[in-house]
């Protein structure tokens, strides 16, 4: 039937029902929204509920020594631990392990040279074919000028190790410069080296001694491990020390110097063909 032969109540009765079509489309389409805004919500809910996948933890960062580290007299020396990881310090800072392989270690000799103890040192080394590095003293070194030219035509690596023995972190850049550039005084005229690399007395580095390093082109050289033989703990702590913490990469403190040192040449004895014997070499820094 055509509109123009509707009665005026089909008309309207047409017209309710179009608006009737219309308001339920647009009652299912917000019933949809709804249904559709309840299932985002749910699954938002459920996602948050469940647990996620860890994420891959990183690698905790290999502990690292203390730069800075003070010492009240020549008997007050730190402890170190050994790192779990192997690293070479930047030229600015402190080396405290050697980078050379597998199994490579150094071996360090501090605070002399000493008539007596120096060439029983020199002898262990010479008998089981290890190169040292020796931090000298310049006082030392100017008493005993021939001992400091065994060392060097030996073939061992000389390191710095101020005039007297200071705590240079105590000191003010003029003093600690006069205190280094005296040592390297000193080493030159006994044995003609120059030395390249600086040890600071019970490792107390300093901003301003760091900075001395790299003006004076030295590498400053500390320890990782240190059985404390200076103060004479018995030979057999001193050899336990060092095979316990002895790894690749370590820096081993030993002292030749400034007092009795017999613990340390009785030790030595010991230690040497046993870390020989594990598989260790040694290198100079």
């Amino acid at each position: 039937m055509s509109a123009e032969k509707r009665s005026p109540g089909e008309a309207r009765a047409d017209v309710t029902r179009r608006v009737l079509l219309v308001a339920g489309g647009l009652t299912l389409l917000v019933g949809c929204a709804s249904d559709r805004a309840r299932e985002i919500a749910t699954t938002a809910q459920i996602s948050a509920a469940s647990p996620r996948p860890a994420a891959s933890p990183r690698p905790a960062a290999s502990p690292r020594p203390s730069v800075s580290r003070r010492a009240a007299s020549r008997r007050a020396r730190p402890v170190r631990t050994e790192p779990r990881a192997v690293r070479r310090a930047a030229d600015d800072q402190p080396m405290f392990y050697v980078h050379d392989g597998p199994k490579a270690i150094a071996l360090t000799i501090d605070d002399g040279p000493s008539p007596v103890y120096t060439p029983q040192v020199l002898r262990l080394l010479e008998r089981y074919r290890v190169t040292a590095t020796f931090s000298m003293i310049g006082v030392e070194v100017d008493a005993n000028r021939g001992v400091a030219r065994e060392v060097a035509a030996a073939g061992h690596a000389i390191a710095n190790h101020t005039w007297t023995h200071p705590d240079l972190a105590l000191m003010t850049p003029v003093a600690i410069a006069d205190q280094m550039k005296r040592a390297t005084g000193a080493i030159h005229r006994a044995t003609g080296r120059v030395p390249t690399l600086f040890r600071a007395p019970y490792g107390a580095w300093s901003p301003a001694v760091l900075r001395h390093c790299v003006q004076t082109g030295m590498t400053p050289l500390d320890w990782s491990v240190d059985p404390r033989d200076w103060s004479r703990p018995g030979v057999a702590s001193i050899v336990g020390n060092i095979m316990h913490n002895t790894r690749t990469g370590s820096i081993i403190l030993e002292h030749d110097g400034g007092g009795d040192r017999s613990e340390t040449v009785a030790a030595l004895k010991i230690v040497l063909p046993r870390l020989l014997a594990a598989g260790y070499h040694f290198r100079t820094p």
